[in-house]
C-alpha cells in the first residue's frame, strides 16, 4: 500500500498572487476545504505546502499555499501532483477503498477460476468500472456493482466476482 495518496493534479496558475488551478483526482473535490497541507511531487522533491485559501470554480479547484505569493513561484509546478499522507486521507466508509490500494490486486470468480489483474478502475456517472487484464492482455469491463463485485480483499490483493451474463461475450 502506498503511504501517499493523489489527490489533484495542478494543471495552471490562476492569476498573479501564486494561485493554482487544480484538476481533483479525488471523488470528493469538497475534501479541499478541510486540507490543511499536501506534499507536491516536483519529480526531483516532494515539498510539504501548508494550503492558504480554497475555492472552486467549475471542475477545478483553486488553491493558494502560504508563501507562494507570486505566479513566478508556482509556474514550475505545472502538471505537477498533489497527495496526502495515508493518515490525512478521508475517512473511508465501510466498503470504500483506495483505488491505489486496489490496483494490481488478482481477480477470481466465485468459483475460484482466475480472470486476472485489476488494472484501473474508470470513473463513470453511474458506478465505477473494474478494468481486468487476463493472462492474454485481454481487458474485461466489470461494473462495480454488488451484484457482480462479491469480495474485495484488500490485505490479501484479492476481488472475487460474480460474471453476470452477457459480460465475457
Amino acid at each position: 500500500m502506498e503511504d501517499l495518496l493523489q489527490v489533484g493534479v495542478i494543471t495552471a496558475t490562476h492569476g498573479i498572487r501564486g494561485e493554482v488551478k487544480v484538476f481533483p483526482t479525488t471523488d470528493d473535490p469538497k475534501r479541499f476545504k478541510k486540507l490543511k497541507s499536501c506534499i507536491l511531487d516536483t519529480g526531483r522533491e516532494k515539498k510539504e505546502l501548508e494550503v492558504e485559501g480554497c475555492k472552486f470554480f467549475k471542475q477545478f479547484v483553486i488553491l493558494k499555499f502560504k508563501g507562494i505569493d507570486n505566479i513566478n513561484d508556482i509556474e514550475r509546478y505545472k502538471q505537477c501532483g498533489l497527495y496526502v499522507t495515508r493518515e490525512n486521507a478521508v475517512r473511508l466508509r465501510r466498503g470504500e477503498y483506495f483505488i491505489s490500494d486496489m490496483i494490481g490486486s488478482k481477480v477470481i470468480t466465485e468459483e475460484e477460476k482466475e480472470l486476472g489483474t485489476l488494472k484501473d478502475v474508470l470513473r463513470t456517472g453511474a458506478n465505477d468500472v473494474y478494468v481486468v487484464e487476463t493472462e492474454e492482455g485481454k481487458e474485461i469491463l466489470l461494473p462495480a456493482i454488488k451484484q457482480c463485485i462479491l469480495n474485495v480483499d484488500i490485505e490479501q490483493q484479492l476481488i472475487t466476482v460474480h460474471i453476470m451474463e452477457g459480460l465475457l461475450d
